[in-house]
């Protein structure tokens, strides 16, 4: 099932019928950057959902000079974006180009485009700064039809960002990649499993888990994958994930302390009800 809103659904799928022709027919005529930016612009507009004159904006001044095209919603930038002509090929120049562009308004999506080809990246600013291409889309292979490709562009439109579709993706990828699963592998609880089920298999033979580990380590996982900034950031990540997880299932376990009672009626009464005694019979 979608989770694409109808109204959003019909505009991609009417944006796309009407862009493919117009990026194709300016590709043959070698339209200039200005011309690119004037198709990518309406684009932003018609497919992504963006307000031409209030949340497209190249107005962002940065080192002295503009960027190509911004998006903002509620006049806050999501997103920086980085126009070239439709038919130079993008490469990493334009990339770290617009990444810097970024780093220095604090701003974490670029976008690098000719039109055609869609290139979004997640900046992120640590010890340094660093970028990720997290999504790429091509026009001319777009299918309207194709519910994964709509999904696709719905995480670049104004309600998707609302709905943080492009950052909730983002963190799925994160959770799914090759660091993190590494380094849930050399968990204390993971190398237990192993361990657990390694024994129905050699019930005599003395395993412990820094043996696990060494093969996981040496043999099963390839190093790129455990050394570096991304695997230590998603050990960190790991541990600290643990760590919360640990102590909420303490909190949950722990009794909830019972005060002793010191006076019977004070105890049935809410502190706000005046207890009333009522003397006995004479």
């Amino acid at each position: 099932m979608s989770n694409i809103p109808q109204k959003v659904h019909e505009r991609l799928v009417a944006g796309i019928k009407k862009f493919k022709p117009v990026l194709a027919t300016a590709y043959e005529n070698k339209a200039n950057e200005s011309n690119t930016v004037i198709i990518i612009t309406a684009m932003l507009s018609e497919i992504f959902g963006y307000d031409t004159f209030e949340e497209i904006t190249s107005e962002i001044a940065i080192r002295g000079t503009f960027c190509d095209l911004a998006t903002q919603i509620d006049k806050k930038i999501q997103s920086l974006i980085e126009a070239k002509a439709i038919f130079h090929e993008l490469n990493y120049a334009h990339v770290t180009q617009a990444v810097g562009y970024a780093s220095t308004k604090g701003i974490e999506w670029v976008v690098l485009t000719n039109g055609i080809i869609w290139q979004i990246y997640k900046v992120t600013i640590d010890k340094s700064v660093d970028h990720e291409k997290i999504i790429e889309i091509d026009f001319r292979n777009i299918d309207h039809h194709d519910l994964e490709h709509l999904e696709t562009l719905y995480r670049l439109t104004k309600e998707g960002w609302m709905k943080s579709a492009l950052n909730d993706y983002y963190e799925q990828r994160q959770a799914l990649s090759k660091y993190s699963i590494a380094a849930i592998l050399s968990t204390d609880s993971v190398l237990s499993v192993i361990r657990r089920n390694l024994k129905l298999i050699s019930p005599d033979a003395r395993i412990n888990a820094e043996q696990i580990r060494s093969v996981i380590e040496n043999e099963v996982v390839i190093k790129d994958v455990l050394q570096g900034d991304k695997a230590d950031e998603a050990r960190k990540k790991i541990a600290k994930a643990l760590k919360k997880a640990e102590k909420e299932t303490i909190d949950e376990s722990s009794p909830v302390p019972v005060q002793p009672v010191q006076n019977p009626t004070t105890a049935i009464c809410p502190p706000s009800v005046t207890a009333i005694s009522v003397p006995p019979p004479a």
